[in-house]
């Protein structure tokens, strides 16, 4: 069985997540969520947990068990690591290398997997300068991004932004999992 993280982030999107994890999960895919306290605000880790049937990650510095590196020990699971919503400040967080939450610290520690952006925000805030460069940066270290669709957003206007769609994103994880795997 291939196991995926999936971490969320605080954008309005994230109750889309909850189709994410599921459609995985009933692929045979494990799948581990990790949740920023951003996220917390807009989904509870409970419907994650309930989904899943895993425990969900959300404090660095919770003691889940202290004979194990939590963060490390998620990275070194995980075949595959997708955010979805992906916000402004967590791709920034990754392209400046900052680790202060679980989300970013384990996505510092994921190696030689895909790990696969899903940017969900407003369209201002995609087109900035500084998060075009921030997307770049991490595709330049071999981050693969699924671009938002243009769509009315949660804000009112309407634009690129929108958090691509389940059925885009759960496709994405299972063609970049082993083929044999992933069936």
């Amino acid at each position: 069985m291939n196991n995926i993280l999936l971490g969320i982030t605080g954008s309005i999107a994230a109750y889309k997540a909850a189709d994410i994890a599921n459609d995985l999960t009933k692929s045979g895919i494990g799948v581990h969520v990790i949740m920023t306290k951003a996220a917390q605000e807009f989904i509870t880790p409970l419907t994650f947990q309930t989904l899943t049937k895993n425990k969900v990650h959300t404090d660095m510095f919770a003691a889940y068990d202290p004979g194990i590196v939590e963060h490390i020990s998620l990275a070194q699971m995980a075949d595959l690591a997708v955010i979805a919503p992906a916000s402004a400040d967590v791709i920034a967080k990754l392209a400046a290398g900052i680790a202060d939450d679980m989300l970013t610290t384990v996505m510092l520690a994921v190696e030689n997997k895909p790990k696969i952006i899903c940017p969900a925000m407003n369209t201002a805030m995609y087109d900035n300068p500084v998060t075009r460069r921030n997307i770049e940066t991490l595709k330049e270290y071999g981050y693969i991004f699924i671009e938002p669709r243009d769509a009315m957003l949660a804000c009112g206007t309407k634009g690129r932004g929108a958090l691509a769609g389940v059925e885009v994103i759960v496709n994405a994880v299972k063609e970049k999992l082993e083929p044999e795997e992933a069936e």
